[in-house]
């Protein structure tokens, strides 16, 4: 079978590589697509394809549409533009590719849009943190001012983002000069914040709220279109070096399967979630694999391998490995040489 991961994430070469380390009979042709002809899973794929820039989404699943036909792929693993692809699910059942989305187009735009999200989830297990949405200096100082009386600490991130780009802790107490010198990081100061807001006027969706201090986890998952399948809870250290140790908290997985079942969530996907008052509370769904997917299956289960395998044959009855619960994991850097 004929398999296409386009443009994605680094987390494709990893997945790639798993994929590889598990089919000894090499049942699975790999195909990869990127801009980028040094793209580090162009070394892993049995065929590597450029990828055109500059399309815009409607040509790009146009694009799609031609490369499957071309190289008559039976299953494709979306990253980039996913959610507009979702939306054109019945096209490529039309060609007979089978598209291994992580959920339908309105539950990946909900999941991408952190303010819509988290207004309408209801997770008890693990609910999100208590936070209010402004759009100019006017509307952060009103929501500053509610957080404020209840929270002893608050964070701002914009409502749209990935890889925690735009999060910052506000700090009441230093500048950001002394910020920059004491080298403290995801911090700005709240008296620089809102002299900025104040020239502004109005600008992106943007979060602000209570800041979580307690343990981070990431969940990387399989799931089947809202049953989860194989999860894998990664606890973070706040050591640096110091790995990362498999948590399988029943709270943790519990949450999961809820936030599965709810959005139909499908394939490969990560969850993150970080303690706060003593209990876990959701960050975000990464619709997507994680960087870390590698660290999680090494405590078990082949999650890429589980999920391609599973899109071919049906994941009822599906074998999934045990997790080693408790075991320390950490990812080491290998250099090598590019084609």
């Amino acid at each position: 079978m004929r398999v296409w991961f386009n443009r994605g994430f680094s987390s494709v070469h990893t997945a790639l590589s798993l994929i590889r380390q598990a089919d000894s009979s090499g049942r699975f042709h790999l195909l990869h697509s990127h801009p980028n002809p040094h793209s580090a899973g162009a070394r892993l794929a049995d065929a590597f394809h450029p990828e055109p820039t500059g399309l815009t989404p409607a040509q790009y699943i146009d694009w799609c549409l031609d490369f499957c036909r071309a190289q008559q792929v039976d299953i494709f693993v979306p990253g980039r533009e996913a959610t507009v692809l979702a939306g054109a699910q019945a096209r490529f059942d039309a060609i007979g590719t089978r598209m291994l989305n992580v959920a339908s187009e309105a539950a990946l735009q909900l999941i991408h849009d952190k303010a819509r999200f988290y207004a309408e989830t209801d997770l008890p297990v693990a609910p999100v943190a208590e936070f209010r949405h402004f759009e100019n200096a006017a509307a952060f100082e009103e929501a500053h001012d509610a957080l404020r009386r209840r929270h002893a600490r608050l964070c701002v991130k914009p409502a749209h983002s990935i890889y925690g780009l735009g999060f910052a802790v506000l700090d009441e107490e230093r500048s950001s000069a002394e910020i920059l010198m004491a080298g403290a990081e995801y911090h700005v100061s709240l008296a620089d914040f809102r002299r900025g807001l104040a020239n502004m006027g109005n600008f992106r969706s943007m979060l602000l709220m209570e800041y979580l201090d307690g343990r981070e986890y990431s969940v990387d998952c399989v799931g089947d279109a809202g049953r989860l399948v194989a999860a894998v809870v990664r606890r973070k250290s706040g050591t640096a070096g110091a790995g990362q140790r498999i948590d399988q908290r029943a709270d943790i997985l519990e949450a999961t399967a809820s936030l599965a079942a709810t959005y139909g969530l499908n394939g490969l996907f990560n969850v993150q979630f970080r303690e706060g008052g003593g209990r876990p509370r959701l960050l975000e769904i990464n619709p997507r694999m994680s960087g870390g997917i590698g660290m999680a299956c090494v405590a078990g289960p082949n999650l890429p391998w589980l999920a391609i395998k599973g899109c071919a044959d049906g994941f009822e009855g599906l074998a999934v490995p045990a997790v080693r619960n408790g075991i320390r994991v950490a990812e080491m850097a290998q250099a090598v040489e590019l084609a």
